[in-house]
């Protein structure tokens, strides 16, 4: 005698849920589950994702014998259909690229794909692209925006005159600030140049002449007097940043130039790098003073500085010669002297300079030719 089926018994207060002919239990809530029961869970959800992803059939279940691949659509038939916009990746147009980062939408990741005619090495791709001036956030004074992209396109270069025109700027940006109500302007004003030396930071980093001028001016701030009247006060501001380049840069070139052209001799060989507005001063007022010498102008990408110099040196009459950095071993034995600019010197004596210094001089050296060192 066959067993009697037995039939799937439901609670009465949850009516069985049916999908086709199986019959299935009611979902339970993840509270009442145990914690073997949820990772199982959260397995078959992980796969069920993975599955749909790749196209294939949900739960890892193979495909049924028998069953019909899906349709191809017909190749006479319109144009495939575009991606939804939840799947498209976005790509920034014109009208998206000219918003503001404050009018886009957050949580968007844009990617910006260099354009198709750049070109360059492939060992320098992890390099990137050059970055344009970042907008700092704040109100940033039209003499520093211009600045800023004065020193991004390197038309003002050299740490003198670099600092110089910092802090020629600054004075300008003084005289525009007025204080606001229930502020002073020995604090307030600090507040007002931050964000001014963080867009040209972000423009171009710092030299180090320009970071002592900036803490410099910064404790002429802090000693501004509260009682005294604003007007007053940043015209006193902007007699202390005269004195600073006339005390720090200009007589102490003027003192360097009268030390170092005592050095140079009638029939010398100087070679110099690059372009150092000192050592230029410092050939001019030899050649001025009737001495007769030579110049061997090294110079190195990508800036090619020492073309400006080597056309100055030229068109006063000193005699010239033009060479590149890897060069320099073939003709450092036919050099009496050797005058190389610096940004700056440390308290422990190293020379801080543009890249290659090094380079010549440790040329020199091992060739026991003389040299001088000039900020």
């Amino acid at each position: 005698m066959p067993p009697t089926p037995s039939l799937p018994v439901h609670p009465p207060s949850a009516p069985p849920t049916t999908n086709g002919d199986v019959s299935r239990p009611p979902p339970r809530s993840q509270k009442s589950m145990t914690k073997a029961e949820r990772r199982e869970l959260q397995e078959k959800q992980r796969a069920a994702k993975a599955a749909a992803k790749a196209g294939g059939p949900l739960n890892g279940a193979p495909p049924k014998q028998g069953s019909k691949p899906p349709a191809l659509a017909p190749a006479s038939s319109s144009a495939p259909k575009r991606p939804s916009k939840a799947n498209e990746p976005f790509t920034p147009t014109a009208a998206t690229s000219k918003m503001p980062p404050s009018g886009r939408a957050r949580g968007l990741s844009v990617s910006v794909a260099p354009p198709a005619n750049a070109r360059g090495l492939r060992i320098f791709s992890h390099f990137g692209l050059p970055k344009p001036v970042s907008v700092v956030k704040g109100d940033i004074h039209p003499a520093i925006l211009r600045l800023a992209l004065q020193f991004s396109e390197f038309k003002i270069t050299g740490a003198n005159a670099r600092c110089i025109a910092t802090l020629l700027v600054f004075k300008t940006v003084i005289q525009d600030y007025v204080t606001p109500p229930n502020n002073t302007l020995s604090r307030h004003l600090m507040t007002h140049l931050s964000p001014q030396i963080s867009h040209l930071v972000a423009a171009r980093p710092m030299s180090v002449t320009m970071g002592n001028a900036i803490r410099q001016l910064k404790l002429d701030i802090s000693k501004t007097d509260i009682d005294l009247p604003e007007q007053d006060a940043k015209d006193a501001l902007c007699q202390e940043i005269d004195n600073y380049i006339r005390d720090r840069i200009i007589i102490a070139d003027q003192v360097i130039e009268e030390t170092a052209s005592k050095k140079i001799k009638d029939g010398d060989v100087i070679l110099t790098y690059a372009r150092s507005s000192v050592v230029q001063k410092v050939l001019l007022g030899a050649h001025a003073e009737g001495r007769e010498f030579s110049v061997i102008v090294v110079d190195s990408r990508p800036m090619l500085e020492g073309k400006r110099l080597l056309s100055i040196l030229s068109s006063a009459g000193i005699h010239c010669t033009y060479i590149l950095l890897p060069a320099l071993g073939a003709i450092i034995n036919e050099v009496s002297l050797v005058l190389v600019g610096a940004h700056s010197i440390h308290s422990n004596g190293a020379v801080y300079s543009r890249a290659g210094t090094a380079l010549v001089a440790m040329m020199a050296k091992q060739h026991s030719v003389p040299g001088r060192c000039m900020l």
